[in-house]
C-alpha cells in the first residue's frame, strides 16, 4: 500500500514531488520558507498601506486648500458683490461711476477666479 510506505518511510516507494511538498509543509519542515513569504507579504502590505495613507493625506490637503480658497474668495468678493447689489437695488443708475467700477471689478474678479480654476483643472489633468 502506497500510503503505508509514505507513513513508514520505507525506501521502496518513491514519493511523488507534489506529495513530498505537501507532506513537508504539513510536517513543518518548510517553516523557514513560510516565514520568509510572510515577512515579504507583510512588507508589501505595509508599503501599500503607506502609499494609501500618503494619497489620503494628499486628498485631505487638496480639500483643505480648496475650502480655504473658497472662503478667501467669498470674504474678498463678498463686500464688493454686496455693494453692487445694494447699488442696483437701491435704484442707482448704471451710469454712476462707482457702480460701473464695482460691476467691472466683480466681473474681473470672477474672471480671475475662473482662470485659476481652469488652470488648476488643467494642471490636475496633465
Amino acid at each position: 500500500m502506497k500510503t503505508a510506505g509514505i507513513v513508514d518511510g520505507t525506501p521502496g516507494d518513491r514519493i511523488p514531488p507534489a506529495e513530498s511538498d505537501i507532506l513537508s509543509a504539513l510536517s513543518g519542515h518548510q517553516a523557514g520558507r513560510e516565514r520568509d513569504v510572510a515577512h515579504r507579504t507583510r512588507r508589501v502590505v505595509l508599503a501599500s498601506l503607506g502609499v494609501m495613507q500618503d494619497q489620503q493625506a494628499g486628498r485631505k490637503r487638496n480639500r483643505a486648500v480648496a475650502v480655504a480658497f473658497t472662503l478667501v474668495v467669498l470674504l474678498a468678493l463678498g463686500p464688493f458683490a454686496w455693494h453692487v447689489a445694494d447699488d442696483l437695488f437701491e435704484g442707482e443708475h448704471l451710469s454712476d461711476l462707482a457702480t460701473q467700477f464695482s460691476i467691472l471689478f466683480c466681473i474681473f474678479a470672477s474672471a480671475v477666479v475662473a482662470a485659476v480654476l481652469v488652470a488648476g483643472w488643467a494642471r490636475r489633468n496633465s
